[in-house]
């Protein structure tokens, strides 16, 4: 489980990052603080 959320957050923060540089400012902050609140070194939202 912990494998699958690392990677759904790896997927949010480099969609975060590619939405920046298309200047989705708001979007792309949001995808980035979601990717590193589930991910494993963030605070999980399933624990």
């Amino acid at each position: 489980m912990a494998f699958i959320l690392w990677i759904i957050a790896v997927v949010l923060v480099i969609a975060g990052i590619i939405a920046l540089t298309r200047k989705q400012m708001l979007q792309g902050v949001a995808l980035i603080v979601v990717g590193l609140l589930i991910g494993p070194g963030g605070v999980s939202i399933f624990t």
